[in-house]
């Protein structure tokens, strides 16, 4: 959780960067919770980045993670996943599987959307499995 005053725009709004780090904050909470394995966060290699690698059971699964203010009106935040991020997201994890070994694993593609209030609380948390 952010603290209030702590790094914020003088109107007190949070920035993108802070929203950001909130719902990836939240999404490993969720995920854990849930019984997965978190096994990077925010990977990055020349194509791209993945905001958490997690693996459960036998699967192997990148995770878009999506935050949005309660009161954003653009929709449902993975519905902002277009077809540019999920190409750079399955090209990234690619690169990802080759570099890792991991090229043998099932492997799986979700988007977690996190709504967050004005002081940085989750108001909710959707993880939409098997995403693209």
């Amino acid at each position: 959780m952010v603290e209030r005053g702590s790094g914020r725009k003088p109107e007190g709004k949070l920035t993108r960067q802070q929203k950001g780090k909130i719902g990836e904050e939240e999404a490993c909470r969720w995920l854990l919770g849930q019984g997965y394995c978190i096994l990077q966060q925010n990977w990055r290699c020349r194509s791209g980045e993945v905001d958490i690698i997690a693996s459960f059971e036998d699967l192997l699964i990148f995770v878009e993670v999506r935050s949005r203010s309660s009161n954003s009106g653009f929709g449902t935040p993975q519905e902002s996943v277009d077809q540019r991020k999920m190409l750079q997201v399955r090209s990234t994890a690619a690169v990802y599987m080759q570099m890792s070994g991991e090229h043998r694993r099932q492997i799986r593609f979700d988007v977690i959307g996190v709504i967050i209030n004005h002081l940085g609380e989750i108001i909710s948390v959707n993880h939409l499995e098997n995403a693209f």
